[in-house]
């Protein structure tokens, strides 16, 4: 029997949370059996980038590890502005530590910078000078592609980061490390939804 902890992803929700950035990504968990719950720095509703309300279902204080298959952090001007949403990138160490996969997309991928969580990862953002702005040291590490993955070692969790114009490719990672589709149907996937290649569809409708 399947654990509800191998189900269930977290989204973080904070104000101005860059809502777009993870549509794909939480609509198609859903449909495939996942369940996404958000978690806010408190219960209290928050509002997103594009005027959403948003009740969060659990605060971070209330947040396990060991209850999630994935802890995912989008963009927000909270992550450029100050010191507000240094909880998330906290809450991001604990989860790799426990080897629980973290995903970051645009800016929470600086708050992780700061964190010193990308020193040793391979990783991307929106360019590269956008996190050297941060001070981080692992500039060596960043890698010009839409997405990417770094595996992790020493059962520290998976790593995806993504740029901010890359939420269909930040959703292609995130189906790849939690094996959403096998490699034939989240080709089409992508080929569907980045590309508008019609004929992909048909793939993922097969068996």
């Amino acid at each position: 029997m399947t654990s509800s902890s191998a189900t269930t992803v977290h989204l973080a929700v904070y104000d101005t949370f860059a809502d777009w950035e993870t549509g794909y990504t939480t609509a198609h968990l859903t449909q495939n059996g996942y369940t996404v719950r958000t978690v806010g720095l408190s219960r209290e509703p928050v509002t997103t980038m594009g005027g959403l309300r948003v009740q969060p279902d659990l605060a971070l204080d209330e947040l396990r590890p060991q209850d999630s298959a994935l802890l995912i952090l989008t963009g927000a001007a909270g992550w450029d502005t100050g010191e507000a949403l240094n909880p998330f990138a906290r809450a991001a160490r604990s989860f790799l530590d426990a080897g629980v996969p973290v995903a970051a997309i645009c800016g929470a991928t600086a708050g992780l910078a700061r964190e010193g969580l990308l020193d040793d990862r391979a990783h991307t953002s929106a360019v590269s000078f956008y996190l050297a702005a941060t001070g981080y040291a692992g500039g060596e590490r960043y890698v010009e592609v839409d997405a990417v993955t770094d595996a992790g070692t020493d059962g520290a969790g998976r790593l995806i980061t993504a740029g901010p114009t890359e939420p269909v490719a930040f959703a292609r990672e995130v189906f790849a490390l939690l094996g959403v589709y096998d490699e034939k149907k989240l080709d089409a996937w992508y080929r569907l939804f980045h590309d508008s290649d019609a004929s992909a569809y048909e793939v993922l409708q097969g068996e």
